[in-house]
């Protein structure tokens, strides 16, 4: 298992030891030990699972309060994966970074708390599983436009499918400082 740094501070991809043979495949998701060998000590207290049609755009989301670290992977299909650094006082405050993550490629994206996390599906459909730090907290659940312009994020298509939330959600610059998450 190693390590991939990712241009954002905290931020990294996590590529498993894969044991194939005639009967396929074997790897461990996860193993707390081996994670907190590679800097990753959160201790994850809920799993999610979704799946979603092509073109579904999920995001941008994070909690306010009680910040959540997300360990996420797909285990059917392909998404792009984005988070966006939304900490007051970070470096880098409004940089996003993408990555795909696939059933193929078996990588996994690991985001610290502070960050906004969503994702696009690119295959027909996708599952999308992903451990959570903290458990969710609707009072303080928000999010940031998907199409925000400041941020610029490169998706790939113009009229994505979002939930009625996902399309309400206001540019980072409209949220008043205090219901972002502070670098530590």
């Amino acid at each position: 298992m190693r390590r991939i740094e990712i241009p954002l501070r905290g931020v990294c991809l996590i590529e498993p030891n894969v044991f194939c043979d005639e009967r396929g495949f074997f790897f461990e998701s996860y193993h707390e030990a081996k994670y907190a060998d590679l800097g990753i000590v959160d201790r994850f207290v809920q799993d999610n699972h979704s799946r979603s049609e092509r073109g579904t755009l999920r995001g941008l989301h994070y909690q306010h309060k009680r910040p959540q670290a997300k360990l996420c992977r797909v285990v059917q299909g392909e998404v792009l994966d984005v988070i966006v650094d939304i900490r007051r006082g970070s470096p880098d405050f409004g940089r996003h970074e993408a990555v795909v993550l696939s059933d193929a490629n078996r990588l996994q994206l690991y985001v610290p708390p502070g960050f906004a996390h969503g994702y696009l599906v690119l295959s027909d459909t996708a599952e999308f599983l992903y451990k959570c730090s903290d458990f969710y907290f609707p009072e303080w659940d928000r999010g940031i436009a998907w199409n925000d312009p400041e941020i610029d994020i490169r998706w790939g298509l113009d009229d994505p499918i979002l939930s009625e939330k996902d399309r309400r959600h206001p540019n980072l610059a409209e949220v008043p400082p205090l219901e972002l998450p502070s670098f530590d």
